[in-house]
Formats: C-alpha cells, structure tokens, sequence
C-alpha cells in the first residue's frame, strides 16, 4: 500500500477520479491546499460523498511558492512517509515534480514538465528537436505580436502560454482582432489559482483538419500509446472542445502519423514516468503537435478510454507516481464506442444576448437518461451563472454514450445533448 501527497486537483472529474484509483488501488493519499474553500465551494450536487473524505489527511500551504512548498513537504515527509507525489492541476504539475525530486521520489524530471506546461517553451523544444508543428512567434507585448502577425501571415491563432482549458485562446483573422485578443490577455494576469500569469503572447500558424488527442503512459522507457480519441471544436473565434469519442475514427496510416508524433513530442521534452494526453492536428501537410500535457486527459476522456478498453488511465497516473509498473492490458468490455457530448450555453438565447444570466433548469433530461446507450448524464444544477461560451470552462452538463457494436457512440451522444434544453433568466434572478 502506497502513501501519496496530492498537491491540489481540479473540482471536475479528475477530482473524483483520481481518489477513486488511488483506493481501488489499495492506497491512501494526503491532500495538500492552498485554499481548502476552493473545493468546498465545489461539493457534489448529486448526494455522493465529497471526494477529499477519502483523504487521509488535508493540509493547507502555499502551493503557489514551489521552494517553500518543497520545503514544507520534506518537512511532512519526515513525519508521514510519503511513497509519491501527483497533481492533476495543471498550474502545479511543475511544482509537484519539484517536490517528488526533493523527497528522492519517484516522477518525471521538473523540467520537462516545466516545459510541458509552458506553451512558449514546449513549441522551441519541439521546433529543435523537428517535432511537426505549427509556424509559431513568442512575443513580448502587443506591438511586438502585430509585426509577427506580418510575417506569420493571418489568420492566427493567439494563445496565453500558461492557461488551460481553452482560455483566452482565440483565432484571429486582422490587426484590430489581434489588438483585442492581447487586450483581453493583459486583462487576466493572474490564473483562478492566484498565479500570476507569464505575460508573453504566442502566435501560432491557424491549422486545418480533424483534432485527435493521444493517450500515452511512461514508466522508465518509451512512451507506450494507450489510445487515440477524436474530438469535436465549437465555439468560433474561441475553441471549446464539444464532445469526444474514443476511438478515434481513422485509418491505419493515421492512426501511425498521429501517435508518433505524440511519441516523439513526449520524448524531445524528455517525459517520463508520467501519463500525457498530446493533441494532435491531422492537417492536410500531415500531423501537427497542438499541445502536451503532463497529465491524463479531462473532460472524462479517461472514462471513454476505460469503458472501451478496461485500461483506467487515471489508476495508471497513481502507479507512475509510486515508481511502478501500469498494466495497460486491454480487455474485452462489451463497448466499441463511447462518446461524450457537452451542453453549451447559447449566448444567443440568453435574455440579453452578450450578458450573462442564471440558469433556471434543463429540459428533456428524463427523456435522455431513460436512454439505454447512456453511460453517464450530468447537469448543472438551476441557480447558476451562465455566459456564452469562450472556454471548456462554462459547460453546463455532459451526456455520455455507448455503441457495443460499432462507432456509433458520437452520434447517439450529439443526438441526444440536442435534446436538452436549457432555460435562462435574468443575471441574479432566483430560480422558481
């Protein structure tokens, strides 16, 4: 039985999932916060236990000062004899592996992560090391970022080099769009963390084709392919991911072109002992490397991965952690698709298209769960803010399918979060 510090979580599925692998896994976990109302602001609204009762212990520090938290954590390892280190934050997987490499434990080298985590630095890595990616330009401010637009030629894509989930990040097609995407970017210098934000702007090549993500698990060696899911964009100029489905529909030769370049962009940044989710653009020059990230999938792509091939990506994160072996065995399961599908606010049935307002219920849910395709169906509860959205941040609700037959698992899921419908009120309004 293993002992892991977990520093910090996200308040979505992986909050859930990861302290649910680390007991089926026979193991125990100590959580480490910076702010313990940030996920009690988040406890679950359908009657299940809060995730962090499975704690052993809960501890609060600064996880925002990485050498006082390396500090601290030598300090509790004295006492409580930690076996691994995990987060499944994106904004603390580098401070994470500084810690496991202070305590002599097991986890990949910080500075791969570092640069996994940093979209500035992962594409001049990548670039060096011949990895397929887009034509890119890091600048400094915004005057800087209109000459590179020059050259670069539009349309672009600009990205914050260190938010996640799709935030801030937006196409542009001239000047006065590229001016208002640095605006808003310089409008959010510190992350929902209370990190503040590294203030450069990349600018990326805008590419065309399919979006794949490629799971893959290290453990002291190459990267093994756990599988590849296709994924639906939404959301125009921003890109919010709409829905899932594992596996991705595609021939031989690109499933090949896909997870090698994942495989490759994995071993140039030097990850290892460590579970990714890389995504890919199947473009018509041939796979481009999107992004890396130093973690398992979200948005419950673990859980199609799972209910498709018996392989639990998130019990194969704690096993890397303690320095072991993850069995990566595919099993029959009786599913050979599953998808998922997320309801999106529409900003232009909002009261006041352009505004917010508050949610007051979702319709047609009853008709969607009685589905017997349905694997799992989530919504937000009435009384919550809603805007258009510009992120993976604002859903409110996920229809989850499967096909026991056939790759049918997207269309069932589309066909079903159409028939959801939310309703709105006024910004404040108190749901009947």
């Amino acid at each position: 039985m293993g002992h892991l510090l977990v520093i910090e979580s996200w308040v979505g599925s992986m909050s859930r999932l990861l302290p649910r692998a680390i007991h089926d896994g026979g193991h125990t976990f100590t959580f480490l916060t910076r702010d313990l109302h940030h996920y009690l602001r988040s406890a679950p609204s359908d009657g299940q236990p809060h995730p962090l009762l499975a704690a052993r212990n809960i501890l609060t520090a600064d996880t925002n000062d990485t050498a006082a938290l390396a500090a601290h954590a030598e300090r509790l390892h004295r006492v409580l004899a930690f076996d691994g280190v995990v987060s499944s934050c994106d904004y603390h997987l580098p401070a994470a592996a500084r810690v496991a490499q202070r305590l002599a434990l097991p986890g990949p080298a910080p500075e791969a992560v570092e640069s996994a985590c940093r979209k500035d630095l992962t594409r001049r890595v990548l670039a060096a090391a011949g990895v397929p990616g887009p034509r890119f330009a890091v600048c400094a401010d915004p005057a800087e970022a209109a000459a590179a637009a020059r050259d670069l030629g539009y349309p672009l894509v600009v990205k914050p080099v260190d938010l996640c989930a799709g935030m801030l990040v937006r196409r542009v097609d001239d000047e006065r769009e590229l001016a208002s995407a640095c605006r808003e970017l310089a409008a959010f210098p510190v992350n929902a963390r209370g990190r503040e934000r590294h203030p450069a702007i990349l600018l990326e090549e805008f590419l065309t084709g399919p979006e794949v993500s490629v799971e893959t698990v290290s453990s002291g060696g190459a990267p093994q392919v756990a599988g590849i899911t296709d994924k639906s964009i939404g959301g125009a100029p921003s890109f919010v991911e709409t829905g899932h489905m594992f596996p991705a529909a595609l021939g031989p030769d690109q499933t090949r072109a896909a997870a090698g370049t994942a495989v490759a962009a994995v071993q140039a940044l030097g990850l290892d002992h460590v579970v990714c989710h890389t995504e890919v653009k199947l473009t018509p020059a041939g796979p481009r490397l999107v992004e890396v990230n130093p973690r398992p999938a979200g948005n419950r792509i673990t859980e199609l991965v799972r209910h498709v091939t018996g392989v639990d990506l998130a019990a194969a994160c704690v096993d890397v952690a303690l320095g072991r072996v993850p069995d990566l065995t595919v099993r029959p399961t009786g599913v050979h698709s599953a998808a998922i599908a997320f309801l999106l606010p529409d900003g232009a049935a909002l009261p006041r298209p352009g505004a917010g307002a508050t949610l007051t219920g979702i319709g047609g849910a009853d008709a969607v769960r009685s589905d017997p395709r349905v694997l799992e169906l989530t919504l937000a509860a009435p009384g919550r803010a809603v805007r258009a959205a510009t992120s993976n941040n604002e859903y409110l609700g996920h229809v989850m399918t499967a096909d026991p037959e056939g790759a049918g698992a997207r269309e069932t899921a589309e066909r079903l979060i159409a028939r959801l419908r939310p309703g709105y009120a006024e910004p404040g309004a108190v749901p009947a």
